[in-house]
């Protein structure tokens, strides 16, 4: 492959990069906990929008069980929001004949 297709590829990453950002801005997932008593809902940039408690945690005496609950949640939206990251950037690589091993985004 010459210097110059070799760039060409370059800047398309670059491009498709780019606009996977943006993709993952608006890209929400989900994390449950408790039996989907607790829910955490967040971009796969990790910005979390919402969390939602059922009533019935918020007037039981076991505060601990339900900062458990909330923490349990919102790292299962972490972890859905990686995955889908790493789905996402698996194709850019896999169109494009990117190394194995080469962790997008740059």
């Amino acid at each position: 492959m010459n210097f110059l297709k070799m760039m060409e590829k370059v800047q398309e990453v670059q491009s498709r990069m780019e606009s996977l950002q943006e993709d993952l801005g608006r890209i929400e997932v989900e994390g449950v906990s408790g039996g989907g008593m607790v829910k955490a809902s967040m971009t796969c940039q990790h910005r979390l929008n919402s969390l939602s408690i059922d009533p019935s945690l918020v007037t039981t005496d076991d505060r601990g069980m339900l900062e458990d609950l909330i923490v349990a949640a919102i790292n299962d939206a972490h972890s859905k929001a990686e995955e889908t990251v790493r789905e996402r950037t698996a194709d850019i690589a896999g169109e494009f004949q990117l190394p194995p091993g080469l962790k997008l985004p740059f």
